[in-house]
């Protein structure tokens, strides 16, 4: 047969695996150690001379182990490695990879966490160069004779700017710089990043994949679009069989064996069961927000709405190429941000709580919460303005959550 939609491929994709006992889902393989027959393979999986085996639920379980092969078929990569969360994924990319003294470029429009870790990368002495990533000539005028590597995510939370995906890929591919982009709002069911030239890709499962706020974790892939032979940052351990897959066995070794940042498989399960829908939640959702976003942009109480499908938005175009339709993120600014904690108060079927890419409608006052820390001047750079309101839309129909924003408006 042809090759198989999105949905199809990942609802049969344990089978591929020869799930025990007939069971239509690979099951939670719980055990911590993993045991051998023979003492040569034991040896043979710490030195890694045998393949597709497990000793230490540290590194990866049977069930780790299928949503990896799950996530790669998604970003039709190489290989993946799953994290306990999207953070955990982020921070083993840039702890595993860079070292004192190298730089890196990163769009300035990232997650509030994000630029909390570009902070700790600092005191590291890692070098953070914060431009705005729609324009391809600040990224290059941001480069440096230390670059390692370049870092954008492809709609930022929460103001939604979209970089010059494609052009900075161009660029990345010729001057070999390792391009790691964060596909966690639009996720493969929109668009994928090795389309740009990605190197790396990096998705917080608890987000769009896993989709139902139930189950925490983060996942890196490596596209294959990389040579890692010319990256210097390998360690001689690595630099052994395929150079292909030595950026991301560094990336397992040191972020899961050494820093511990593990998924475990009871959470592996869910995710995967919640990733079967994600086309369907990503359509729904993303024509949803759509209707809200327009409602939102003509409501004479809001400043301005942004979602990358309203005609109004600055990257209008380049999300209606690269990504057809906009996805759940969308932010709107009050006229009057003494009125927000009222508006909020006032909704009934939006829950007021942290977090994106849930079944539910979540909003969240931007400035006073999740980039309070950074303070006024920080927040002004990036766009953040304080009246503004981010939204997570869910699974609910249009018509509610409307009717909802329209009496909190009031």
């Amino acid at each position: 047969m042809a090759d198989p939609s999105l949905t199809t491929r990942i609802v049969h994709s344990d089978r591929h695996f020869g799930v025990e006992h007939g069971g239509i889902h690979m099951p939670v393989h719980s055990s911590v150690q993993y045991g051998f027959e023979r003492a040569e393979d034991l040896i043979g999986v710490f030195q890694g001379t045998l393949k597709n085996s497990f000793n230490y639920a540290r590194q990866g379980t049977p069930t780790t182990a299928a949503l990896e092969a799950l996530v790669t078929s998604l970003e039709q990569g190489r290989g993946s490695v799953c994290f306990a969360t999207g953070m955990a994924a982020l921070s083993a990319v840039f702890l595993t990879l860079l070292r004192a003294g190298d730089h890196i470029v990163s769009s300035r429009h990232v997650f509030g966490n994000t630029n909390s870790l570009f902070g700790t990368l600092g005191d590291l002495g890692i070098g953070v160069s914060k431009v705005d990533a729609g324009s391809l000539a600040a990224v290059e005028a941001a480069l440096q004779p230390n670059t390692r590597l370049v870092f954008v995510e492809t709609i930022a939370n929460p103001g939604t700017q979209i970089p010059d995906l494609a052009g900075i890929g161009e660029l990345c591919r010729k001057r070999g710089l390792l391009y790691v982009v964060d596909n966690t709002v639009t996720s493969p069911a929109l668009f994928l990043p090795r389309s740009v030239g990605a190197g790396l890709v990096v998705n917080s499962l608890t987000k769009t994949i896993a989709g139902h706020g139930a189950a925490l974790g983060g996942a890196v892939t490596d596209t294959g679009q990389f040579d890692w032979n010319v990256y210097p940052n390998i360690f001689a351990n690595y630099r052994q069989g395929e150079p292909a897959g030595w950026g991301l066995q560094q990336i397992r070794k040191k972020g899961l064996r050494d820093m511990g940042g593990s998924l475990s498989s009871q959470q592996a399960h869910q995710i995967s069961l919640g990733a079967e829908t994600i086309a369907l939640r990503v359509a729904h959702s993303s024509s949803t927000a759509l209707a809200l976003a327009r409602f939102l942009q003509a409501h004479p109480r809001v400043a301005a709405a942004h979602y990358p499908m309203l005609e109004t938005h600055p990257q209008h175009a380049r999300a209606r190429q690269l990504f057809g339709a906009g996805s759940w993120l969308l932010a709107f600014e009050l006229r009057d941000p003494g009125t927000m904690l009222g508006v909020l108060n006032r909704m009934q079927v939006a829950i007021k709580a942290t977090g994106i890419g849930d079944t539910r409608t979540l909003v969240i006052p931007v400035a006073p919460t999740i980039f309070w820390e950074m303070g006024a001047s920080a927040r002004a750079e990036m766009g953040i303005a304080e009246g503004l309101v981010r939204v997570s839309v869910g699974l609910e129909e249009a018509q509610d959550l409307i009717a909802d924003f329209g009496q909190a408006l009031g």
